[in-house]
């Protein structure tokens, strides 16, 4: 039989959890192995951080509500939840907000690529991005466009927003609109987190464009239960921009409550026209439908009930803030062994990711991994997750990072 035609050259594999995989082996058959990899929490002694409150509340959703069929958007008690948690502080923003349901962050994403452009059509994001923006435009038949994300005068303190101002205009030119993906706080893979002063020139930048076009400003805010502001200076910054571009935020349950495999997640859209917030709404609902169909019904149950029941809400956040101070106990020994070394890394605050400069990565990477140390290379740069490294094995990590690493000579 002749075989079916597909798109180009595709592969299910995923690098980051092949290199995952591969440093499980070697760890199985005795090596010493530190796997900084994949993007999820461990506690010290190498097991999932898990908040026990979030897995209660998977265990009691009762079995009819796992069974059943969830709403096409979503259920509308967790959309209603989702809502109000990210909007808690800014309730103008909340009374121009529709959301729908996702399958984790990344069927937020999605959503925004095949609803808000065209076939051809480019996402806007910066030059160190998570990967999978490429893989999500790309099955839609789009592409993924990059500023240089860091100022080359700021010695990796600054996002380049002349670089931006100048992509988003040759952007528009060529298409007529733009959406830009915004990951922060914690920036995945760089660990960088905005400022004030970062999100005050991002939103003049947005704001100077959205008054030739349509633009759209995504808040990628898959970490920011991590951050020490959570998601607080990109909202305040981003509700100006309220009526001259589309704002939206990809909202994960994912890393806020440990429960990666849940697939909880929403895309939530501020427009405060009612009639085009339904028209936005609808078309959502329509690609929840022409997707996936409808969401995992219990999850939606679970989080539902740890984002309302204060009793639920108050354990959790007790048992998450444990995770932070873990967290950033490494993120603290990090920077007080690699500040005074050779590495050459952003502002690195909290997170699960740091991006190490180099010259040459994938040769870097296969000589820590030699060292047993497992890294993610990317163009020009080593992502270290260090989410997934205890404190007693920072020092060896920093290490390895030093004796393989180029240091990069220019701005990055």
């Amino acid at each position: 039989m002749l075989p079916f035609l597909v798109k180009g050259d595709r592969s299910g594999d995923d690098p980051i959890f092949a290199l995952n995989q591969e440093a499980t082996v070697r760890a199985g058959r005795g090596e010493s192995i530190i796997n900084a990899t994949i993007g999820v929490l461990l506690e010290d002694n190498g097991s999932l951080a898990v908040l026990p409150t979030a897995s209660r509340a998977v265990q009691e959703v009762r079995p009819d509500d796992w069974a059943a069929y969830a709403p096409i958007s979503g259920s509308p008690a967790f959309l209603e939840a989702v809502m109000d948690d990210v909007f808690a502080k800014h309730p103008a923003m909340r009374a121009a907000a529709a959301a729908v349901a996702t399958p984790g962050g990344s069927g937020a994403l999605r959503h925004v690529i095949s609803t808000f452009l065209e076939p051809g059509q480019s996402v806007l994001t910066t030059s160190y991005y998570w990967a999978p923006y490429e893989t999500l435009a790309d099955e839609h038949q789009r592409r993924v466009q990059t500023f240089d994300m860091f100022d080359p005068k700021s010695n990796l303190s600054r996002l380049n927003f002349e670089a931006l101002d100048r992509k988003l205009t040759e952007i528009m030119a060529a298409q007529g609109r733009a959406v830009l993906f915004v990951n922060d706080p914690c920036q995945n893979p760089t660990g960088y987190s905005m400022n004030e002063d970062d999100w005050r020139s991002m939103v003049e930048v947005v704001g100077k464009h959205a008054s030739r076009g349509p633009v759209a400003i995504v808040l990628d805010a898959a970490y920011s239960a991590y951050a020490k502001e959570g998601t607080g200076t990109a909202l305040r910054a981003l509700e100006s921009l309220m009526g001259k571009a589309l704002v939206m935020v990809a909202w994960s349950a994912s890393k806020t409550f440990t429960h990666y495999g849940l697939r909880v997640g929403a895309l939530v859209v501020v427009h405060p026209d009612a009639t085009e917030r339904k028209r936005i709404e609808s078309a959502l609902g329509y690609a929840c439908r022409g997707t996936w169909s409808n969401c995992n019904r219990g999850g939606m149950t679970a989080v539902t009930r740890l984002l309302r029941e204060p009793a639920l809400a108050q354990a959790a956040a007790s048992e998450r803030k444990r995770l932070v101070t873990l967290l950033d106990g490494r993120v603290a020994a990090f920077n007080e062994l690699a500040r005074p070394r050779r590495l050459r890394y952003p502002r690195y605050d909290g997170g699960f990711f740091v991006t190490v400069f180099v010259e040459d990565a994938p040769r870097a990477a296969a000589k820590m991994k030699e060292d047993g140390v497992f890294i993610v290379p990317l163009k020009g740069a080593l992502r270290v997750a260090l989410c997934s490294v205890a404190v007693p094995n920072i020092p060896r990590l920093v290490d390895s990072l030093e004796k393989t690493s180029v240091v990069r000579a220019h701005d990055v």
